[in-house]
């Protein structure tokens, strides 16, 4: 474990804990199997099925971050994460095993970090398409409040563009 690099990890996040170390050691994996370095444009992709603090260690060790359009945050609820080499399309997909729950936090943190990789994780081949390269949408002003928003996230209510926060949304009455 490079121990200088959890420490930037912690840093970064604020303080130790089981969730950094999911992310830290998932890109651990992800950095030796594909020979990833830091990536200072989209020369690496994340794709994160939680926002939780393991995806702090993501944007330490690999560079991948929402505003460069190459941390894409796939909302499922699972501690698993694709990393992908754009220029190859070469990747994998590291997904956290069930862990005991006997365990005390400490304990847990420790595990993550020391345990065999294959213990802790599933490495699985890539189930996924490379996403296409970060693009700058085209802003429309929302009707409503006036605001600039990014041309997918408008929606049409009473013949008007509108904002997500401006949209209401229609139900039946129930």
């Amino acid at each position: 474990m490079n121990k200088e690099l959890w420490r930037r990890c912690v840093e970064f996040h604020g303080h130790e804990c089981p969730g950094l170390a999911i992310g830290f050691r998932a890109c651990e994996i992800a950095v030796e199997k594909l020979n990833l370095s830091f990536s200072k444009d989209e020369e690496v992709v994340c794709i994160t099925e939680n926002d939780a603090c393991g995806v702090d260690a993501v944007q330490v060790i690999t560079g991948c971050t929402v505003g460069k359009g190459n941390l894409i945050f796939k909302d499922r609820g699972k501690m698993a994460f694709s990393f992908i080499k754009r220029q190859t399309g070469e990747g994998i997909r590291v997904v956290l095993k069930p862990l005991s729950t006997e365990m005390s936090r400490e304990e847990r943190q420790r595990y993550i970090l020391e345990a065999p990789a294959e213990e802790v994780f599933e490495i699985k081949p890539l189930n996924t398409k490379l996403p296409e390269k970060a693009r700058i949408f085209n802003s429309i002003i929302c009707e409503e409040c006036g605001e600039a928003t990014a041309e997918h996230r408008i929606r049409i209510q009473n013949n008007k563009k509108v904002c997500l926060d401006c949209f209401k949304e229609y139900t039946r009455g129930w």
